[in-house]
């Protein structure tokens, strides 16, 4: 794991298949996540504290530690969200991690999308409050407040928000969208993504699209007051 670990989510994995970490690693770290793996619950434990993850991934057929004490052992230690991956024949082992204070069980093998929102929920930057011009975003109180009203959004638009803030002043494509807000959902229509901006715009009071811009062809980009920029 590189250094600057702390901009970004770390996610430990205990998971006696390197072929399965590997794999994983690749896919997640292509989304911005630092992670790092540990063949077994003994040096799984090591690593917990020694790099103190926003999310720890294990595997229900975890070795030397099983992950049942595993995740009793984590949580007894930190506050941090522990996620079960589990297979066929592994329902006994979900009940019990879960009664542990696992946070939720996945399917293993393991697929992004399924695990990105854990990891996006639990990272340093989703503990922030976003500012752009006048709109501010707080994540974990699901607020929204434009020049100091607040302002309800849907749970789609709060996240399509939260998307072109975190982006702010760059050009996010449609496919973009689709993998991060709607978790690489491959049947999502650009003109649901459309119907979307135009209703997030209009609860924002952005009547003339300066603050959501349409780059033609390509997809949106959030502009801050006073940074130049051309819209279609």
């Amino acid at each position: 794991m590189n250094g600057d670990t702390r901009t970004k989510p770390v996610l430990l994995i205990a998971d006696p298949d390197d072929a399965v970490v590997d794999d994983l690693a690749t896919a997640l770290e292509r989304e911005g996540v630092a992670v790092t793996g540990a063949p077994d619950g003994a040096q799984g434990l090591l690593q917990a504290g020694a790099l103190q993850p926003d999310v720890v991934l294990v595997s229900a057929t975890l070795p030397v530690i099983d992950a049942v004490e595993f995740v009793r052992a984590v949580r007894r230690a930190r506050a941090v969200p522990v996620l079960l991956g589990v297979g066929e024949g592994h329902a006994e082992q979900a009940v019990r991690a879960l009664a542990a204070g696992a946070a939720a069980c996945v399917a293993r093998p393991y697929r992004v999308p399924e695990l990105l929102p854990f990891i996006q929920a639990a990272s340093p930057e989703s503990r922030k409050v976003l500012a752009v011009g006048g709109v501010e975003l707080d994540v974990q109180a699901y607020q929204v407040r434009v020049a100091g009203r607040a302002v309800h959004l849907p749970l789609r638009e709060f996240e399509l928000l939260q998307y072109l803030m975190r982006n702010a002043d760059r050009t996010v494509t449609r496919e973009q969208i689709m993998r991060h807000v709607w978790h690489a959902a491959a049947n999502t229509s650009t003109n649901t993504i459309a119907v979307h901006v135009k209703r997030l715009r209009a609860r924002l009071g952005d009547e003339d699209d300066q603050l959501i811009q349409t780059v033609r062809g390509v997809g949106y980009r959030l502009v801050t007051p006073g940074i130049a920029g051309s819209h279609a």
